[in-house]
């Protein structure tokens, strides 16, 4: 397909999606050929039109077409999920523990990548705490995750809220001879009592 440009800028556009290499790519682009008329303008439609109007809700930064999210219009709590990423949303959802509001930092602390706490949305998250119990910190169980949740448990304590940490550990099927150090010593660390 090297000679076909307007194939080869498909089959690059494909591959700016996360998790989509080459060979995907070619698979996705072949099959937008394949395709009726009308499904390739309408999933084009499709494209430009959450591109333009989803934004992110101006109290918890999730992604909504309205100034505030569905989460933040009718959810009443005193207690804040501080979450990386808007799809983290999503997934704390669907476990069914409901009831909580959030907060989307929009990254994580990470010296490697040059962003420090002024650049994610540490800020705002201090701005809500009026009338918040506990914040519980949701960040990925890894080096910046950790660094992010310490950051910001040092901000909110002294302040007098209740901060709390997603527990990890060993996950639910698995055998202790494949878990990593990292994550026995977690495990061991948050156990609970019975």
């Amino acid at each position: 397909m090297n000679n076909i440009e307007s194939m080869e800028r498909l089959i690059y556009a494909f591959t700016r999606l996360p998790g989509v290499g080459r060979k995907t790519a070619e698979r996705y682009a072949y099959r937008v050929l394949e395709l009726p008329d009308e499904d390739v303008t309408n999933f084009a439609k499709a494209l430009v039109e959450a591109k333009s109007k989803v934004k992110f809700c101006t109290q918890c930064g999730n992604f909504t077409e309205n100034d505030l999210c569905d989460i933040c219009r009718t959810r009443h709590s005193d207690v804040i999920c501080v979450v990386k990423e808007p799809k983290d949303i999503v997934a704390i959802e669907k476990s069914k523990n409901e009831g909580y509001l959030y907060h989307v930092l929009h990254g994580t602390i990470s010296p490697m990548e040059n962003r420090g706490p002024n650049d994610i949305r540490i800020k705002e998250l201090i701005g809500r705490l009026d009338g918040i119990k506990e914040v519980i910190l949701a960040t990925n169980p890894d080096v910046e995750g950790e660094v992010t949740a310490n950051y910001i448990a040092k901000l909110i304590k002294p302040l007098g809220v209740k901060v709390t940490r997603l527990a990890t550990g060993i996950q639910m099927g698995s055998d202790l001879q494949y878990a990593d150090e990292v994550t026995l010593t977690k495990a061991l660390q948050d156990r609970k009592e019975m």
